[in-house]
């Protein structure tokens, strides 16, 4: 009984503060003097350490893996020995193809040799042309043949080489999926994609994955600067910048987000690929030179409910209507100003907004004194709640 009769006081005196005549003021609006300010807006999104780039390493020979120069977690400079293949089927074709170009060379001494003898015996009319015909086409031969067997010749010595597996880039060892003995296949082999022996990347600057709510990726832009904060340092911050938007949603629970990559450098290797991180992408840093709460700012529709509260006549709002202002509710608005003469009415035209507190381009001047009253919504609640309080309880 006692809570039900303190419920009562709170709902009675809720409704005398609203009722009361001399409480307008303080029940309903505020003034607020315009004033320079740093208007800040960020997003907050979570995302994971990636490579920028990665390679996969690769070995063109096929064949049993004899020995690996790298582990997991090792970084290596461009040219190093990663691997080496078994060499002795390449070897064996490299002494091949040697000695059948030694053979090609010797024929090709020999054709040379008939050819010169042919041209003076046809010069003599002692051999036939057909004779003659035979010679030079067996001499055409011994060059082609030459030809070929230099050009197998250096594709056998290529193939050795290629049983010496060398880092391509500067990097660090991200994965090893073989060791030794194991007996790998070749990508330029005529089925498969061949053995990946390690993969590696250059973490030297990495990037951050982040998933951005499709209402706020409309605010991210390329070059932004990007607060990134990881468990492993939580005393430390990284900082990153916008790099690129992704056009596809990425669709999760009904929660539909963009991903946005972020650079990062990383020169002390600190971050690691697979960490989770917690992002803040700053879109708005500014400092203006006047600004007014975002509350402040009126429209056409509910200005009548605003200035109720002030008792401005309506005859002077109407007339302050006939002007038409261009970019209306986008960068233009009403604000009600406190002169010695009472609240006038004024149009203004904003810049960027922080949500709390917006900047003024033009139509106030520092340390001009505006109202902030409280929404058409807000209002009309509070004369709904009273309306039903003073329908529950009579007094009389």
């Amino acid at each position: 009984m006692k809570k039900y009769i303190y419920a009562i006081s709170i709902v009675l005196f809720l409704y005398g503060c609203g009722g009361s005549s001399d409480s307008k003021e303080t029940q309903f609006y505020k003034k607020e003097e315009t004033a320079s300010q740093t208007l800040e807006v960020s997003i907050e999104a979570s995302g994971v350490i990636e490579a920028i780039s990665s390679v996969e390493i690769k070995s063109k020979a096929s064949g049993e893996v004899l020995f690996l120069g790298a582990e997991i977690g090792d970084f290596v400079e461009r040219g190093f020995t990663l691997a080496q293949i078994d060499q002795r089927t390449a070897n064996n074709i490299v002494d091949q193809t040697q000695s059948d170009l030694e053979a090609a060379k010797v024929r090709l001494t020999n054709a040379e040799a008939q050819y010169e003898r042919g041209l003076e015996l046809h010069a003599n009319s002692s051999i036939s042309d057909k004779d003659f015909e035979d010679i030079k086409e067996s001499y055409a031969q011994a060059k082609s043949t030459l030809v070929r067997t230099e050009v197998s010749f250096e594709n056998a010595k290529i193939s050795l080489d290629d049983t010496l597996v060398k880092s391509p880039i500067s990097g660090t060892v991200i994965s090893r999926p073989v060791e030794v003995g194991q007996v790998i296949s070749s990508p330029t082999s005529a089925f498969g994609e061949g053995s990946i022996i390690m993969t590696m990347a250059d973490l030297s600057k990495v990037r951050v994955r982040a998933l951005v709510d499709e209402i706020d990726v409309g605010k991210v832009e390329i070059g932004q600067r990007v607060s990134i904060k990881v468990a492993a340092y939580r005393d430390k911050e990284f900082i990153g910048t916008v790099s690129k938007i992704e056009p596809k949603a990425y669709i999760q629970q009904n929660v539909t987000t963009f991903p946005v990559l972020i650079d990062i450098n990383n020169k002390d290797n600190l971050l690691l690929i697979g960490m989770n991180t917690d992002v803040v992408i700053q879109i708005l840093n500014k400092d203006v030179a006047l600004s007014v709460p975002t509350m402040s700012l009126r429209t056409r529709k509910d200005i009548y409910t605003a200035t109720a509260v002030l008792d401005i006549d309506k005859e002077s709002i109407d007339s302050f209507l006939l002007e038409k202002m261009s970019g209306e509710n986008f960068n233009t608005f009403i604000v009600i100003k406190d002169t010695r003469k009472g609240p006038i009415l004024s149009w203004v035209k904003v810049g960027v907004s922080d949500l709390y507190n917006v900047e003024i381009v033009n139509g106030l001047n520092k340390g001009d004194v505006v109202y902030i009253l409280p929404s058409k919504s807000l209002f009309d609640y509070q004369e709904r709640f009273k309306e039903r309080v003073s329908g529950t309880f009579s007094f009389g």
